[in-house]
């Protein structure tokens, strides 16, 4: 054990096994550690160094901040904060892929009657920040259930949204398997899980039956008691990608009921999946959606909830009963503008479109020289491929138990220079949107060369 893993409890391990080297520096998509030794980064450290290590912009931004103001409180204005929300809600109410403005219009839920009849979908409107992710679902759901009265959450098994308490208990992940509830009335649907579908169909003569499972349960838990939905559009560590439809087709039920949309965007957004929200790409619009990561590139920690104008207005006239510290602490927001910029400024939301589809052509071929490789889906630069070493005479070990033989392949790429993430039986590939394109094909080698 290393003199860090003598004082410190490092997250999800045994502490026991942790045997992290320390890394001193970094400049794009690779880092290094104390020995000299350099490593390229191909899973963005936790998903979320969407802009490489150390972008000088984003660097620039934080000491300048520094120099001026490092915090004042949410009761006070700051302009960084201004600026950052601002860019945010611009982001979300702008044009997408094709050029068409996302947002729909749709049904709004509401804390009373009047309210609800007179209520309208006008576009994104205000930002809650927040310090990470999991912050930014503890709020959402706050306010979903302020805004329309209601109690109910409704989420998906095999979905992530954060390790606190109530954030876990909404997502339906095995982490949160021997963790006390901290939330009542989260109701699970089952995941839009195409390669190993539970419904036992086939896409696409499926006819989305996993969106219409979602209504299902709604009706049979009452509409008039549930507040909201909870996914992630597009992009996970558990490896869930949904079929194309399946987010409109969340939107019409969501809208048929009057209830609200939460889109998780954490890992998804800026850029990630080509796009920058993923929502965007998907064709319809969240009534609010928690981003973290991304945001500030991970150079400072910053979450935020951005939500439609009917519910931003709601809190007009009705108290906004929850705060933070750190709520907009002017260092981290003076990240997020540098950040967003540099994500203008060189073009990243479309190079993750063109690199993400060389990276798959790539990564079809390599599928197809290796049977072992049963399933490959993503979006952009999000790439997950699924594992499976029995030959096809026996379904792959239960989500999450490790293939214990994909936890060497990582070690060993560790070691050739290259950081993979992996999980249960899946490998998960998120490089820097940075990221040279003769480096992204040197790693794709060394990960062939393992298999």
């Amino acid at each position: 054990m290393t003199d860090e893993g003598k004082y410190v409890l490092h997250t999800w391990t045994r502490q026991a096994d942790w045997r992290g080297p320390t890394v001193v520096g970094g400049e794009g998509a690779w880092f290094w550690d104390e020995d000299g030794r350099r490593y390229l980064d191909l899973s963005s450290q936790a998903e979320c160094c969407n802009l490489g290590h150390q972008h000088p912009a984003v660097v620039r931004a934080i000491r300048e901040q520094a120099a001026s103001l490092c915090y004042v409180s949410n009761s006070w204005g700051a302009s960084s904060r201004r600026d950052l929300a601002r860019k945010i809600v611009t982001l979300a109410n702008g044009a997408g892929a094709d050029g068409g403005n996302h947002v729909q219009e749709g049904k709004p839920g509401a804390a009373d009657q009047a309210h609800l009849s007179e209520a309208k979908q006008t576009g994104f409107g205000k930002v809650f920040f927040t310090c990470d992710g999991a912050e930014a679902t503890e709020n959402a759901i706050k306010i979903a259930r302020w805004y329309t009265g209601r109690h109910k959450m409704v989420s998906r098994y095999r979905s992530y949204h954060g390790a606190t308490h109530a954030a876990m208990r909404v997502g339906g992940d095995a982490r949160g398997w021997n963790t006390a509830d901290g939330l009542t009335g989260v109701v699970h649907v089952l995941p839009p899980y195409c390669f190993r579908c539970p419904f036992g169909l086939r896409y696409p003569s499926c006819s989305i039956r996993c969106a219409d499972h979602v209504e299902d349960v709604i009706l049979f838990e009452g509409p008039h008691t549930v507040a909201a939905v909870i996914a992630e559009p597009a992009a996970g560590t558990n490896g869930i990608i949904p079929p194309v439809e399946y987010w409109p087709r969340l939107r019409e039920i969501c809208d048929r009921y009057d209830i609200l949309l939460i889109a998780d965007e954490v890992m998804s957004g800026f850029g990630r999946c080509g796009e920058w929200f993923a929502w965007q790409r998907l064709g319809a619009a969240p009534d609010l959606f928690t981003m973290a990561k991304g945001l500030t590139g991970a150079h400072i920690p910053l979450g935020a909830v951005c939500v439609s104008s009917r519910v931003a207005e709601y809190f007009d006239d009705h108290l906004l009963e929850t705060g933070l510290t750190y709520s907009g602490h002017p260092l981290a927001c003076a990240a997020g503008v540098a950040a967003i910029q540099a994500y203008e400024d060189e073009k990243l939301i479309e190079r993750a479109q063109k690199l993400g589809s060389w990276m798959f052509g790539q990564l079809h071929e390599l599928r197809a020289r290796h049977q072992i490789i049963a399933d490959l889906r993503g979006l952009g630069l999000f790439a997950v491929l699924e594992m499976d070493d029995s030959g096809g005479g026996s379904p792959a070990p239960p989500f999450p138990r490790p293939l214990p033989w994909l936890k060497v392949l990582a070690r060993t790429a560790l070691e050739r220079g290259v950081n993979v993430a992996v999980r249960g039986n899946l490998l998960i590939l998120c490089p820097p949107l940075v990221i040279d394109q003769t480096d992204l094909e040197a790693g794709l080698s060394v990960i062939e060369s393992l298999l």
